[in-house]
């Protein structure tokens, strides 16, 4: 088995940072895709790339598990590109969701890298290694909507698409030529492949478990996300994309927390980052509720709260289920990330529907209920063995 070498890390987080930040330049844009496209662009753009995120996960981060992973990775980031240039040309709001929804599917490169890192690490330093990676995605989940919002503001927000899609082939190049060629763990065809992750499932009830409660987070993130540009962008706050998207830079700062949360979990037990992430998020619903819709000071100190709790709770997340079968770690990928971004597409769709229906208040509603509902799983789960 290779080693994960410091080169090889990098390389992996920024595939995964620059991956999984396709399917995020969309919400600053919604303000300017509901100009030319109408109100529906903002339900149906965002809703349709995580969906397809999730379908994405489901079909094909299996193959990583039978197939060579750097493989996969490069086709999928070209073929990532190709799609990107679509969005970027499209001229009616159908085509656009069409082009947003394989955009999600072919950004699951970035589910690719992360259990790419787990199989190359150390078990004893499996979380601290998988936070590292992590961080790379976590930092390109947030950045993503600065830069999308800043490019979005003085180019357009075609020209978002069309960047996304050099960057895409660039990291084609990167992982070619920086990641190392590994023998599959598995020789089974994809219907064998797909079957055993039910058995998975069936199996495993700490896998269950954990993609639970971060599915509930992530619909809780979503909610707040994809809504945030719709708040500021109006009165009282009278923001351009540019502005939505700089409170990504606020956000960036939770990424940080990744590898701490993966050393704790190495050393401890997950189960206290859980709760404690959890908690996080349901504190920062009741900021937004009470202060955020007329103070930006409130929304940036929520942003914070909300996006240290999602990130610490999915690395202690992570670490549980990459330790529970060795050379299954796609197909544990696949049924932890089908329900988080199942959870992600929900939360998007919810909290758009909400915040047109409401406003902000029924927005920190429905995000607050999820939250909630997510701190209940940790909380009522058997507690983890001491470690030997």
């Amino acid at each position: 088995m290779s080693s994960l070498s410091a080169a090889t890390r990098l390389s992996l987080s920024l595939i995964a940072g620059g991956a999984v930040a396709n399917i995020y330049y969309n919400q600053p844009l919604l303000g300017l895709l509901v100009q030319v496209f109408g109100h529906d662009a903002s339900v149906l753009v965002p809703t349709a790339t995580l969906a397809g995120y999730g379908l994405g996960i489901l079909g094909l981060v299996p193959l990583g598990d039978a197939l060579p992973r750097r493989s996969l990775i490069v086709g999928q980031l070209l073929l990532l590109a190709a799609v990107l240039v679509l969005a970027g040309i499209s001229g009616s709001l159908s085509l656009l969701v069409l082009a947003s929804f394989l955009i999600g599917i072919l950004s699951t490169a970035a589910q690719q890298a992360v259990p790419f890192a787990a199989e190359l690490a150390p078990d004893a330093t499996r979380g601290r290694m998988v936070g590292q990676v992590m961080t790379g995605l976590l930092l390109g989940i947030l950045l993503a909507r600065t830069v999308s919002g800043f490019v979005g503001a003085w180019l357009g927000w075609r020209a978002v698409f069309v960047g996304a899609a050099g960057l895409s082939v660039a990291l084609a190049i990167l992982a070619w030529f920086g990641l190392p060629r590994v023998v599959p763990a598995t020789r089974l065809g994809y219907g064998a492949l797909m079957a055993s992750i039910l058995d998975l499932v069936r199996d495993q009830p700490t896998l269950r478990r954990a993609a639970l409660s971060q599915a509930l987070l992530f619909a809780a993130f979503n909610a707040f996300w994809t809504t945030l540009a719709l708040l500021v962008e109006a009165p009282p706050f009278g923001l351009d994309p540019a502005g939505a998207g700089l409170f990504g830079l606020i956000g960036a700062a939770g990424a940080l927390c990744a590898p701490m949360a993966g050393r704790f979990a190495d050393s401890r037990s997950p189960r206290p980052v859980l709760i404690g992430g959890a908690v996080l998020t349901l504190a920062a619903f009741a900021v937004f509720g009470l202060l955020g819709g007329h103070s930006l000071v409130a929304l940036a100190v929520g942003v914070l709260l909300i996006d240290v709790g999602i990130n610490t709770a999915l690395i202690a997340n992570q670490t549980r289920v990459y330790a529970l079968v060795p050379g299954a770690r796609g197909r544990i990928n696949t049924v932890f990330f089908t329900a988080v971004f199942a959870g992600g597409a929900l939360g998007a769709s919810a909290g758009t529907r909400a915040f047109a229906a409401g406003g902000w208040p029924a927005l920190c509603a429905v995000g607050g209920a999820f939250a909630a509902a997510s701190l209940l799983v940790p909380l009522l789960e058997p507690r983890d063995r001491p470690r030997s």
